[in-house]
């Protein structure tokens, strides 16, 4: 594809394709092919300038080349684009809503009067429909307020009350359906699979890691403890316990072996197994999310909820104020002027927006939100409970020092703990791999196959001997395992953490762990007491004497070290027992179950699968002030929700009263209400402060 490049910045360039115009179908290929590069972050398409801005990690070189030899016809760029996009969606959306308006006022401007009533009386038929079919099943909802309306303005004769009503209905429907379909929309990409490399068998049985973009139909694959699904197919060997939650909406794993079918985007809790793939791409795992995310409840917070109750308890009351207006006054007009002002329109439109207008705040800072009722839960929360490594320590640890014991090679010692390392993606683990990696020590398959133990470490057979890696805790006190007649073993640098590797029940080495503090952690913490957290806890499966100094660096308000998994989540639990809300961080296998318990589970970009999968929000890993920015956001949004409610109920309120009075007739009542839903409508989709 021939480019021209329009600008460029260190990790950042906008360039235009040479063509006269772009459909939607090419700018929908551009971006998803791009986005699929490795090292690409971000890609923004433009169709109707031809403009493609780019993010990138990866050498300047690469980016230049996938430009050059990209293609809008190539069959493995069109395969990657989902079934349905978000860029389709609104393009449909637009379409719909500038019909609706441009066929309102042709037909005013074109068609004589008594066409225009026949036209009414049709449209009519609809709401009037809705209304009785409601009344029908025994309930008094905002469809029966609508049709009581309608039918008595036309009963009437005020054909331009009815017209004027039916319209702004009719476009307060299409945006309501609109904002509804671009959450489930937006929701389905961002709960995207974040997997770029995923581990392939050869016919002989090797390991090879490879870019998932490599994978073709019939490849076998291998998926380990913690690791997500990255491609549908079905299990050929192995057992494992999957997380189908993301897919089925199960809660409890399910187990898998040999025949098994298994989705692309869930994750293994425990075991291991072979898959044959059957998909490579494709909308089918987005047709699913869109399934699951309609059903769910997870998409409304108890405020959405709380106003669409209260919309349809309203309905009542209006039915009824009407009734007894028109008993007092015996005037008609005072009484339509309550059916013509409802609550609901405002209530179920602004409320929706707000939510969604805040999770696009949000994904503007580089955070993942689920739902919104996971907004709220981190507007409401008190208590913060951050894991330590990886998410106040960097998401990139390194390796200080390797110290080996008796006649063993420190490099062989570390080729042999990344070996082990490498199938079980968490950040000490990653460090382990890119200290043999950068000493260019190769770790091909040598060891049978290896058994993780979330929150210890990992075992396995090498030549008939067995060897494990882990904490102290593990390595020591769980296997019992000899520690060395060693001086440097009884003095061990106190500022790393440690990685014990034994061999044949002895500990063979320990590799040190550079674990440097993010040097915003203590700021961060000390804007979160700002915004309203009163507690800030940190808990770490480290020593106490490592706990303790890292709690005094980044000033938590209590500490707990040498935790295990399921410490957390009791944690978590005798906080809800004590009325408190609960938000946890955490980037780590052993992090999932606190995840899971608290109200809010946040999970670091570059943490393991199965935390991101479990986490209700997920956040950048570059920096912490991400937290900042969601509670900002989170406060932000009650604030604007509860600003919502009182502009509703005090302006349609007054627009009541004075109808009441005789001040404002129907028609100007009802054009106040509308154009008020639209203003509010409107104000809640603007950025929030």
């Amino acid at each position: 594809m021939k480019c021209k490049i329009m600008h460029e910045s260190k990790g950042r360039m906008r360039v235009r394709f040479c063509i006269k115009r772009m459909t939607v179908r090419q700018a929908d290929i551009a971006e998803y092919a791009l986005s699929a590069v490795i090292g690409v972050t971000r890609v923004q398409v433009f169709e109707r300038t031809c403009d493609v801005i780019i993010a990138y990690t990866c050498p300047r070189e690469k980016v230049i080349q996938e430009l050059s030899c990209f293609s809008f016809e190539s069959e493995e760029k069109i395969s990657l684009v989902p079934e349905r996009t978000g860029r389709e969606l609104n393009k449909n959306y637009e379409e719909k809503l500038a019909a609706v308006v441009i066929r309102r006022y042709i037909n005013k401007l074109i068609l004589p009067q008594p066409i225009r009533r026949i036209i009414a009386f049709i449209k009519a038929a609809k709401y009037i429909f809705r209304g009785l079919k409601c009344l029908l099943k025994g309930r008094l909802e905002v469809s029966v307020l609508d049709a009581t309306a309608i039918g008595v303005s036309l009963f009437r004769g005020d054909f331009k009350t009815a017209g004027s009503v039916m319209f702004l209905l009719n476009v307060g429907d299409i945006l309501d359906e609109w904002t509804h379909r671009k959450s489930i929309d937006d929701l389905a990409r961002t709960m995207s699979l974040g997997v770029e490399q995923v581990w392939t068998k050869t016919a002989d049985g090797q390991e090879v890691l490879v870019s998932v973009n490599e994978v073709r139909k019939g490849d076998m694959i291998v998926v380990r403890t913690g690791s997500m699904i990255p491609l549908d197919g079905k299990v050929v060997s192995g057992d494992a316990m999957v997380n189908q939650s993301s897919m089925t909406g199960e809660s409890v794993p399910v187990h898998k072996s040999e025949g098994a079918y298994v989705y692309a985007g869930t994750v293994v809790e425990d075991g291991e197994c072979t898959v044959r793939v059957e998909n490579t791409a494709g909308g089918g795992r987005y047709d699913r999310i869109v399934k699951m995310i309609e059903e769910s409840e997870k998409l409304k917070s108890s405020a959405e909820d709380k106003a669409s109750h209260l919309a349809d308890k309203l309905v009542s009351w209006s039915l009824g104020g009407t009734l007894l207006t028109w008993l007092l006054t015996r005037n008609a007009t005072k009484a339509l002027s309550i059916l013509m002002v409802d609550f609901s329109c405002a209530l179920k439109l602004a409320m929706p927006i707000s939510v969604l207008s805040a999770m696009r705040d949000c994904s503007r800072f580089g955070i993942t939100v689920k739902g919104g009722r996971f907004l709220e839960a981190v507007a409401e929360a008190d208590t913060i409970v951050f894991d330590k490594t990886g998410t106040l320590t960097h998401s990139s640890p390194r390796v200080a020092k390797v110290i080996a014991f008796g006649e063993r090679d420190e490099d062989e010692m570390l080729r042999l703990a990344a070996c082990l390392e490498e199938h079980y993606p968490h950040s000490i683990a990653n460090a382990v791999v890119a200290a043999a990696s950068e000493k260019g020590l190769e770790h091909e398959e040598f060891h049978s196959s290896v058994e993780y133990v979330v929150a210890h470490g990992i075992s396995s057979m090498v030549e008939n001997e067995r060897v494990l890696i882990g904490s102290h805790h593990f390595i020591i006190e769980d296997e019992n395992c000899t520690e060395p007649d060693d001086e440097r073993y009884n003095e061990l640098p106190e500022e790393y953490s440690h990685l014990y590797l034994a061999i044949g029940g002895e500990v063979a080495a320990v590799i040190c762990i550079e674990d440097p503090l993010r040097k915003e952690a203590a700021e961060v913490i000390s804007k979160l007491h700002e915004y309203g957290i009163s507690k800030v806890v940190m808990m770490t499966g480290d020593n106490e004497r490592t706990a303790k100094a890292v709690a005094e660096k980044v000033g938590v308000d209590e500490y707990h070290a040498e935790v295990l998994p399921e410490d957390k989540a009791a944690f978590i639990r005798a906080e809800h027992d004590a009325g408190r809300t609960v938000v946890m961080i955490g980037d780590g296998v052993n992090d999932s179950p606190a995840l899971s318990e608290a109200d809010a589970g946040i999970a670091i970009s570059t943490g393991a699968a199965i935390a991101r999968e479990i986490a209700d929000i997920t956040i950048s890993a570059d920096d912490l002030y991400a937290l900042v920015e969601l509670k900002r956001l989170s406060n932000a949004l009650m604030k604007r929700i509860h600003w919502n409610y009182r502009t509703i109920i005090g302006f349609n309120g007054g627009l009541i009263g004075l109808g009441v009075l005789g001040v404002l007739p129907p028609a100007t009542s009802a054009l106040l209400h509308n154009a008020s839903t639209l203003a509010i409508g409107l104000k809640s989709m603007t950025e929030l402060k």
